[in-house]
């Protein structure tokens, strides 16, 4: 337990330090690659790995968005953009994300912000999820805006980036009481659309769901590969070098997952913000803050 402790805090003091360095780089006419691979470049640097690929998620787009190899989008006067970003030290992770403002978006930033810190202040051991969903989804309306609802924070686990418990973003009927140790992240998202998310018809992250025995020679070299390099953990199809047929067939087969791009329904702007925690008895310790 100690040494779990130990490198999830680790993993988590790398992370803060890299993605605050990423924010100052969040400027128009930036490519958005040069943002995402620095981060994931430095978290390597600075000792740790990245947990999954680092997500740069824009206006109403809201998750699992990262830029193709061959990216040449950059950022733009208006946006509202979400760096969601993870670091593990032999499987310990710590998971975060910031917004960043290049428009007019402060207030929604802020819903989001201040819910995750308004959820923290409760968090302790025994506390139940529909209490920390409730204050996050008060604290976001407070603001005029609504919860994401079909998006939760969640638990973390060795080489699990989600894992149970789900922390909602909104007053569930339902819940799970939290225990001294668990490691979770709690990630509002607020929007001044809806508040439900789907998905966007384009992947560029994948994890390995079902190792199984395959019969195409590309497909087991690709799962050799990923088991080495990343196990359980989402990569970024830019991580990796096979055809595109290979990856198509093992998601086909449930070999392979995959996270399409999930953006508001309605078209309105997102914010993100996401801090890793550590339930302890009275209170929580907040590993990336």
């Amino acid at each position: 337990m100690k040494e779990a402790i130990e490198k999830t805090l680790k993993a988590g003091e790398i992370l803060k330090r890299v993605v605050y360095e990423a924010k100052d780089l969040v400027k128009e006419g930036v490519r958005i690659i040069e943002v995402a691979e620095f981060i994931e470049k430095k978290i390597e640097e600075f000792g740790a790995k990245p947990a999954f690929p680092c997500n740069i998620s824009i206006n109403c787009d809201a998750a699992h968005s990262t830029p193709k190899s061959s990216d040449e989008r950059t950022f733009q006067k208006g946006d509202l953009v979400k760096i969601d970003a993870g670091a593990h030290i032999d499987g310990y992770i710590a998971d975060m994300a910031i917004s960043v403002d290049l428009g007019d978006h402060k207030d929604l930033i802020k819903a989001a912000k201040d819910s995750v810190e308004a959820a923290i202040d409760l968090i302790k051991a025994g506390i139940n999820t529909t209490q920390i969903g409730e204050i996050i989804e008060d604290t976001i309306k407070s603001y005029g805006y609504k919860p994401v609802i079909n998006l939760t924070g969640h638990g973390l686990l060795p080489y699990i980036v989600h894992a149970p418990p789900n922390i909602p973003n909104y007053a569930a009927p339902k819940g799970v009481t939290l225990e001294e140790g668990m490691v979770i992240a709690i990630e509002p998202f607020a929007t001044d659309g809806v508040g439900k998310v789907g998905d966007r018809n384009e992947c560029e992250i994948y994890s390995l769901i079902n190792l199984k025995p395959v019969r195409m020679k590309p497909a087991r070299e690709l799962l050799a590969e990923i088991m080495e390099k990343y196990r359980t953990l989402p990569f970024a199809r830019r991580w990796i070098k096979t055809q595109n047929i290979v990856m198509s067939k093992l998601v086909k087969e449930g070999v392979i997952r995959s996270y399409p791009v999930l953006a508001e329904i309605s078209g309105g702007k997102v914010s993100q913000w996401e801090h890793t925690v550590i339930v302890e008895k009275d209170s929580a310790r907040v590993v990336t803050k």
